[in-house]
């Protein structure tokens, strides 16, 4: 079943539980108040008429067959004639009944061929219960028999008659014509259900389609950027969460746009930088291939390893991007990587200590990270900024409860117009290198909990820094710890237990 389907289905089933619910509600408690006021109305009529006999109620109780023709019958009889002859009452009869007998006898009654003495068999299922309270002097209705009810009150004076067992009732019959009011509203019910279900249905179905065409936009949205179709931007109004959703989608789309257009670059920048060297390897192989002289062939393969080995780094550079490796951080010194890598950068590009100086302050700085990838970032910036110019500064600091690792060149500085962009892939204006320094080192601080800054603007040449480029390395520090003091391990000793 389609989403709409649902939609339209769903809304007319609550609209006809609804309906019905509050029809079944309203239906009863209107059946309950007409009943409750038909058997009020009932026992009115009944004791209406009760005093009109009151009087003659002896002579009532013991008139036997064949007085029909005498005046007291004829008088008596009329009285009940007129309730029914005025609508009160479709029936009435006065019959006579004793607890415990299985039938009563009829004394009055409006029925024709019905004469005094007969079984009153008409309220024999009524004896036992209803005329046994009116018996006690209780004026009582009966349930609902077919569409008719039946009203009991017995006759006489209770004070004069309360030895004697067997009692004269007055009843009486009417229809119960407050079901046609009642059959009226659930027709208006059954109406109104069924207009609300049709009404349901349509909301449901307008609803549902305004939801399942922004479904199926995003739904196609999805399927071009499966296809890799990236040019057409995902669009969809509104503030809700399919709205949102298609901005998340929008976000996914330009992600997926950079990364492929950072992987065209990275494929392009590596067929680039291995093309060069390709070519000298070439023309050293040919200038040996031609040569004799053994010296000379030192030469040119001394050349050729040199090449091979700038190879090497091209390619360890685009694999340390690709694949950053594992990070398992822990808590150490900042100080000892940095000095390591301080270490490898001086003997590599034969700096002494006036062209990289170094300072951490009077105690450790203590950061949670992993140390070779902390060495690893920090020997990315220093290279950047020996290439840069002749003179780098690094410092650690403790700042805001981070520590901090700036490294700082006396270089030309970055560019105004890459400032945004300086950590993207292939983004600097080098002549060495494949341009991924930074992004490793964005990579790897990231990887850790932390974060690369190029500072804005550079320090300007206090005669600390060199008023080139200078970037913030940050790691995260536990809080707990002393400001300074203590060895790296007993600190990490004291954290494992």
């Amino acid at each position: 079943m389609t989403l709409r389907n649902r939609f339209t289905v769903l809304f007319v089933v609550f609209a006809v539980v609804i309906t019905a619910i509050g029809g079944w509600l309203t239906l009863g408690g209107a059946s309950r108040s007409l009943e409750e006021q038909m058997e009020d109305g009932l026992v009115n009529v009944a004791e209406l008429v009760a005093p009109r006999f009151e009087e003659v109620w002896d002579a009532i109780g013991w008139v036997r067959p064949g007085d029909e023709a005498g005046d007291s019958y004829v008088y008596y009889r009329q009285i009940l004639l007129d309730l029914v002859d005025d609508g009160y009452v479709e029936a009435a009869d006065v019959f006579r009944w004793a607890p415990g007998d299985r039938e009563a006898t009829v004394l009055l009654t409006t029925r024709a061929n019905v004469s005094i003495g007969q079984p009153a068999y008409w309220v024999v299922p009524w004896l036992d219960d209803e005329v046994r309270r009116a018996h006690e002097w209780e004026s009582t209705t009966t349930r609902l028999e077919g569409d008719h009810k039946w009203g009991f009150v017995r006759l006489g004076d209770p004070a004069r008659v309360a030895g004697e067992d067997k009692g004269t009732f007055l009843g009486v019959w009417i229809p119960a014509d407050y079901l046609d009011p009642l059959n009226n509203i659930l027709l208006r019910i059954v109406v109104l259900s069924l207009t609300a279900a049709a009404l349901a249905a349509l909301i449901g179905w307008r609803l549902a389609g305004g939801i399942v065409a922004r479904l199926e936009t995003l739904s196609r949205a999805a399927l071009r950027i499966q296809r890799g179709w990236m040019d057409r931007p995902v669009r969809l109004d509104g503030q809700d969460e399919l709205g949102r959703l298609a901005r998340a989608m929008e976000r996914m789309r330009t992600g997926i746009q950079r990364r492929d257009e950072q992987l065209r670059r990275m494929l392009s920048q590596v067929a680039h930088e291995i093309r060069n060297p390709l070519g000298g390897l070439e023309l050293f192989a040919a200038e040996a291939q031609e040569t004799d002289e053994p010296e000379e062939r030192r030469r040119i393969l001394s050349r050729v390893r040199k090449e091979v080995m700038g190879l090497n780094g091209i390619i360890d550079e685009f694999l340390g991007f690709a694949r950053p490796g594992r990070t398992e951080p822990e808590l150490h010194d900042v100080r000892v990587p940095v000095e390591e890598a301080t270490s490898l950068v001086g003997a590599e590009y034969r700096k002494d200590g006036d062209s990289l100086q170094v300072d951490f302050g009077p105690g450790p700085l203590y950061a949670i990270a992993d140390p070779l990838q902390v060495k690893r970032a920090v020997l990315n910036l220093l290279r950047n900024a020996f290439q840069a110019g002749e003179r780098v500064w690094v410092k650690g600091r403790m700042v805001h409860g981070e520590v901090r690792i700036s490294v700082q060149d006396d270089g030309p500085g970055i560019d105004p117009q890459l400032h945004d962009r300086i950590f993207e892939p292939f983004v600097g204006n080098k002549a060495q290198g494949a341009g991924l320094g930074l992004a490793i080192v964005k990579q790897l601080a990231e990887a850790n909990g932390g974060r690369v800054v190029l500072e804005e603007p550079a320090s300007e040449g206090n005669g600390e820094g060199g008023g080139g480029a200078e970037f913030h390395l940050y790691f995260n520090s536990p809080e707990d710890l002393p400001a300074g003091g203590g060895s790296v391990a007993s600190k990490r000793e004291s954290s494992t237990r």
